[in-house]
């Protein structure tokens, strides 16, 4: 088993701890914690780990700092940092409440997430948006192109998902060996902002439900798909039944859920 600090990693947990100060350095950058208005920015870190970007990040003049730590190890050294901006929380960030969050809004997100959270947190952060002024966070680079399609293949519910309630930038491309241990994949850095007008869309979890249902075998038509689902989609020319979900936009998955929803604005 991989030590650090005498300690062991827990391969359950996905513990690649960042460990080149040059990467760490442009998530601060990107979020502005380098300038001097840093003073007032509330910051939030899932998975503190050894520590290295907390103590990054309290370098910075920030005005608070929140760290979720699952691992009890770990949390506990992240408790012996000696400042007062500092609260560490040793739990698991997707159980937390983030009614928690109120009081400081908005804050700024910075994280090197475990690769198998990384969608159930970006769903998390998603419903709780507007607390959020922006963020970076470290991610599989295969998650992070799939995230930025638009179209084709790797193009899918996650990129409609996110590009629709966030203005999302990919950063710097990390290698295995910034990180101990190595990861086998290269990571992304990977900046999102929520947005500030979004559409409201009419019953908007079954919307997405039934995107889910076009993708649910991306090379099968769109018509393959809802043959068996009790959407009525009689609404839709042969056409359009004969394209993958791949091939069609945000605008398109709106007007074809109005069409089903027989709603014309909402």
């Amino acid at each position: 088993m991989v030590q650090q600090d005498g300690k062991y990693l827990k391969k359950k947990f996905g513990q690649h701890f960042l460990r080149d100060t040059h990467f760490i350095d442009i998530m601060l950058k990107r979020v502005g914690l380098l300038d001097s208005t840093a003073k007032d920015s509330n910051i939030f870190e899932i998975g503190g780990g050894a520590g290295v970007l907390t103590r990054a990040i309290l370098a910075c003049p920030v005005a608070r700092l929140w760290v979720f730590e699952i691992d009890a190890d770990w949390a506990a050294d992240l408790e012996k940092i000696d400042d007062q901006r500092l609260t560490v929380f040793a739990q698991d960030f997707l159980q937390g409440d983030f009614g928690i969050f109120e009081q400081h809004k908005p804050w700024i997100l910075l994280a090197n997430l475990p690769y198998q959270i990384t969608f159930p947190i970006l769903y998390l952060l998603q419903r709780h948006r507007r607390l959020l002024r922006d963020g970076v966070i470290m991610v599989q680079e295969e998650v992070a192109q799939k995230i930025i399609k638009t179209h084709g293949r790797g193009f899918g519910v996650h990129s409609l998902f996110l590009q629709y309630y966030f203005d999302l930038e990919l950063l710097d491309k990390v290698p295995p060996e910034a990180f101990y241990p190595a990861p086998k994949v290269f990571s992304r850095l990977f900046y999102f902002k929520p947005k500030q007008k979004v559409l409201e869309i009419f019953e908007e979890e079954k919307f997405w439900r039934f995107v889910r249902t076009c993708f649910a075998h991306p090379r099968r038509t769109l018509k393959n798909n809802l043959l068996s689902t009790g959407y009525d989609f009689s609404c839709f020319d042969e056409q359009t039944l004969g394209l993958r979900a791949q091939q069609l936009t945000m605008v398109d998955f709106l007007n074809l859920w109005r069409c089903i929803v027989k709603v014309r604005e909402w």
